[in-house]
């Protein structure tokens, strides 16, 4: 995996090079001088549990449902996980093309969360010369499970906080790659031998197989002596359906919580061991004031 992270960086910073080798070509030929936008990165403004670079347009609302099964490998007693399942829903609004908040309630430990995501860089298609684009995403999750009553309790240990940079490149029609730097503080801990600065290194790709079908890969990997050694390394593969008006994700993960949060610092369960989860995203995007 560590392979994967460094070859989809080599990728994001030789494609500097390429780009404007391409803009040069485009000003000789005499092309259009208008600015072009790289678009459809990624179909959707997550890949599984983390965000890409997509943003959603001004005034457009988001409604998400994000659906985990249990755990495939209980077998029929369970119905291969289909008889239990985890639930994020929320609601994301862009405030202008650039800048988007959301907020979510999850059925994992009751979390409520919410984020600020802002584009500070765009992919530029034609007549410019920015290969990538790169979003800055800051949010918040708290727990609302009942404290223990055998201790000391505060509002703030159910609190904790996000820190993410996404990089992207759409490397042509049919590929694109974002690496995802992300800091999670937990403001308490289970032992003072674990961190409460939690740093991992995410890749996400996409691969367009059909017209409105990508595939997708979502990994993270987590710096070592930070959590706890029973939580392993996030890994999901799924697909995304575009239908213009929705983006239906289906995936299989070993990941039980639909946050990154939850995803990153509490994944219990192991590809290597059969231990997964089916699960699907549903997103539904509306313009105020109007039908899309």
């Amino acid at each position: 995996m560590k392979k994967l992270l460094t070859t989809v960086l080599i990728l994001l910073l030789t494609a500097t090079g390429a780009s404007a080798q391409d803009d040069e070509l485009d000003a000789l030929l005499g092309g259009s001088n208008e600015v072009e936008y790289t678009t459809k990165t990624f179909y959707s403004s997550r890949i599984v549990n983390s965000h890409t670079t997509e943003m959603l347009n001004k005034k457009t609302l988001d409604f998400r449902i994000n659906h985990r099964f249990g755990d495939i490998s209980e077998g029929y007693s369970n119905f291969f996980g289909l008889d239990n399942a985890t639930m994020r829903m929320s609601f994301d609004y862009g405030i202008t093309d650039n800048l988007q908040v959301g907020i979510g309630r999850s059925t994992f430990e009751r979390t409520v969360d919410g984020f600020v995501k802002y584009r500070f860089l765009r992919q530029i298609e034609k007549n410019g010369k920015m290969p990538i684009s790169a979003v800055y995403v800051a949010g918040m999750t708290m727990n609302g499970m009942e404290p223990p009553a055998n201790r000391t309790n505060f509002f703030t240990s159910r609190l904790s906080y996000l820190h993410q940079a996404v990089v992207a490149r759409k490397f042509g029609e049919k590929f694109s790659a974002q690496l995802m730097p992300t800091v999670i503080h937990r403001n308490l801990i289970d032992s003072s031998q674990y961190a409460h600065d939690v740093f991992s290194v995410g890749v996400g790709l996409r691969q367009k197989i059909l017209p409105s079908i990508t595939l997708n890969v979502e990994y993270f990997w987590v710096a070592p002596n930070q959590i706890n050694d029973r939580f392993d390394h996030p890994l999901s593969i799924g697909i995304d359906i575009n239908t213009g008006w929705h983006t239906f994700q289906l995936h299989v993960t070993n990941a039980t919580g639909t946050f990154e949060k939850a995803a990153i610092t509490q994944t219990t369960n192991s590809w290597a061991r059969g231990n997964l989860h089916f699960g699907f995203n549903l997103s539904r995007e509306f313009e105020l004031g109007g039908y899309k």
